[in-house]
């Protein structure tokens, strides 16, 4: 028996990884980051290989991690963890500093960071295990409470992105049958899910046949937990 969801029974930490290419900063959110070794201190990072993050760190041969606090609201996880810096300056509005190596340490919902050089590297299917060697680690903030995966899971409701370790595809992707001009899809602006009214969200209680207009005003996106506000008609 493969039961999945039994593996959340393990501890992570919800971080963000950045990296940089030349004058050009990207990050996103990673759930699987640990230390290997006391001496010399060693890190690794499971990070899949679509993420431009990846694209980045591969170049440049280094990283910092930043360990997100509880108090990280879901726009702010949403922004690295559902949008990619394809499409958008991820560090835009972002307070952060530069590390030794080039690297930005996110200091906005964070409670401390860890910079690391490259030593190796070892290809697993999709992800590619990154092991570093630290160089720099601080407290950030010591009053604040570093989030784990299950906290962001089971307390804030987050949801997890595609390309993450612990992604778990439960059902297939439905699409409705077009024609009802009626009943417009939306699409969230922050991780891209789509609400398809002949789909509804039937996790959450909403049945099928719900127009969005018609959606409480409590609602948020299944995905990446934003309101309502943050979805405009899909032109797809």
């Amino acid at each position: 028996m493969l039961d999945l969801e039994s593996l959340f029974n393990l501890s992570y930490g919800m971080c963000i990884i950045s990296s940089q290419k030349g004058n050009d900063l990207n990050g996103c959110i990673v759930n699987t980051a640990f230390q290997i070794t006391p001496e010399p201190p060693m890190i690794a990072v499971s990070v899949n290989r679509q993420n431009l993050t990846y694209e980045y760190i591969t170049k440049s041969k280094v990283f910092v991690i930043s360990v997100l606090a509880e108090v990280a609201p879901l726009e702010f996880i949403g922004k690295f963890g559902f949008r990619t810096g394809r499409d958008i300056d991820k560090f835009h509005g972002v307070n952060y500093r530069t590390g030794l190596t080039g690297v930005p340490i996110v200091l906005d919902n964070t409670v401390a960071f860890i910079e690391a050089e490259v030593t190796d590297t070892i290809d697993v299917e999709t992800h590619t295990l990154l092991i570093g060697r630290i160089t720099a680690c601080q407290t950030i903030d010591e009053g604040k409470v570093p989030m784990t995966y299950n906290y962001y899971r089971d307390v804030k409701n987050g949801r997890t992105p595609r390309t993450a370790a612990t992604y778990i595809d439960k059902k297939p992707n439905i699409k409705s049958e077009k024609g009802d001009n009626e009943m417009k899809s939306y699409k969230c602006l922050i991780c891209g899910y789509i609400y398809d009214p002949a789909v509804g969200d039937l996790d959450n209680g909403i049945t099928t046949g719900t127009a969005f207009d018609d959606l409480p005003d409590d609602w948020i996106c299944p995905e990446c937990g934003v309101g309502k506000d943050e979805f405009e008609p899909n032109k797809d």
